[in-house]
């Protein structure tokens, strides 16, 4: 029995561990928390080397104010350092005065003749610009404790402003374009008296009117053929950035009402304006080569002749415009006469295709020479008096085989339709547009309406 008590107490004594040994073994085991961060000391030189210690860490950052906090952090071995901030800037704007370079900005404001080389200087295509400064325009410069120069910004426009940063390699530019939030605008009138002042009424600026009698100037004669009733609508771009208006853009959709015909225009995403069924707005001629403001006579059999003192055939139209106002090319051609003579003074005709001529006389200076090819469009000559004029104006004739007709109502060449390959997307584009354009109408007049 002695022997047995004793052999039962020894297998006890084996298997059971001591308090010590059960203290050590729970020291060893590493316990985590998930939603606990933990601090790992590494193994150093000191008496605990090849052992790993994670010391708990709050997840939030303790405040500075917590001194209590701190003072547990350093007890536990915590090692805590500042977070590293960017250097305060001084920062000055200086305005571009005329005559005004970069170097002479920069001696304004105390910089060296060395800073002043090292920024002209600067990486990337965009250090142009520092040599094409606009008066009135602002660069504003930060420069840190040392008086080094570290950042200029020169805002070109509202959207875009060019960065110059300083590097450990020298300084870079960088073109920085702010993103530009597009909203839709209308604009409807009814021309009462002539065409710039219904649109100026109707809310449009001076860009939007000389636009949109572009897009239809290869249909209708803005000088002429405008009449009291015809109306117009517009669907256009307004453009904002960081929600401030910036001004006006692209002219989407447009319909014009002339005489009682309606014509309809779709921009697309070529930048070129197409009928809805997709036939191109430029043809082969403008209907006027002047600017549609500035008129005189119109097209008429007869005319009593100012100078001759006579009733003569008037073929052509005068377009009255101030002495050098640019006249351009009704179509692309080949100058046939680029001359003077004292009946229609300075003149340039065009020779095109399909037997057409056009002529422009009385100029007070031509920009063309015989024989030279020009483009629709292009810079022919300049208004004036000379010959047997009056009063500076154009004169315009439009001959087919010789035969003088009426530019604002001669049947001119069909224009070229869309490419197949983009017809279905440009589909799409018109039906969405001419929607905006009938919806939008619909709405303004009835706006329009209730208010009367």
């Amino acid at each position: 029995m002695i022997i047995s008590t004793l052999t039962a107490l020894l297998l006890l004594m084996l298997f059971i561990p001591s308090e010590k040994a059960t203290a050590s073994k729970q020291s060893d085991e590493i316990n985590l928390e998930v939603g606990k961060r933990y601090s790992v000391a590494l193994p150093g030189n000191n008496s605990e080397q090849g052992k790993i210690k994670l010391v708990e860490q709050p997840l939030s950052k303790p405040k500075a104010s917590d001194s209590t906090s701190t003072a547990k952090t350093e007890s536990l071995g915590i090692a805590t350092q500042p977070i590293e901030t960017l250097p305060t800037l001084k920062w000055q704007t200086a305005k571009i005065k005329r005559g005004d370079s970069l170097a002479k900005i920069f001696k304004r404001l105390g910089f060296s003749a060395n800073t002043t080389y090292k920024v002209s200087k600067a990486k990337g295509k965009e250090a142009k610009q520092l040599t094409k400064l606009k008066p009135g325009d602002s660069l504003r410069i930060g420069s840190d404790e040392q008086g080094k120069l570290v950042k200029l910004e020169y805002a070109l426009s509202k959207v875009e402003t060019l960065h110059v940063d300083a590097t450990d390699k020298g300084y870079v530019t960088e073109m920085v374009v702010k993103d530009i939030e597009i909203r839709q605008g209308f604009a409807h009138g009814v021309i009462k008296s002539n065409f710039w002042n219904s649109a100026i009424e109707a809310g449009m600026d001076d860009n939007q009117i000389i636009n949109l009698a572009n897009i239809f100037g290869w249909d209708i004669d803005f000088a002429l053929d405008i009449r009291n009733g015809d109306s117009f609508h517009v669907v256009y771009e307004n453009r904002y950035v960081d929600g401030e208006f910036i001004g006006t853009g692209n002219i989407l959709a447009a319909e014009f009402v002339n005489q009682d015909e309606e014509f309809k225009a779709i921009r697309f995403t070529d930048g070129e304006y197409y009928t809805p069924n997709g036939d191109s707005m430029r043809k082969a001629f403008l209907r006027a080569p002047v600017n549609f403001r500035y008129i005189s006579s119109n097209f008429k059999p007869k005319r009593f002749h100012p100078i001759q003192k006579r009733w003569k055939a008037h073929n052509g139209t005068d377009y009255r415009a101030n002495k050098g106002t640019p006249v351009v090319a009704a179509g692309n051609g080949k100058v046939t006469h680029a001359t003077y003579n004292k009946y229609n003074g300075n003149y340039v005709f065009i020779q095109h295709g399909d037997g057409i001529v056009t002529k422009y006389l009385h100029f007070s200076k031509r920009a063309v020479k015989k024989g030279q090819r020009v483009k629709q469009g292009q810079v022919i000559g300049y208004v004036g008096s000379t010959g047997m004029s009056q009063a500076p104006h154009l004169h315009y004739e439009f001959l087919v085989n010789g035969t003088h007709r009426n530019p604002r109502t001669v049947k001119l060449p069909d224009a070229q339709p869309i490419a197949k390959k983009y017809r279905k997307a440009f589909t799409q584009i018109a039906q969405q547009r001419v929607k905006e354009l009938s919806g939008s109408k619909q709405a303004l007049l009835a706006m329009l309406t209730s208010d009367e």
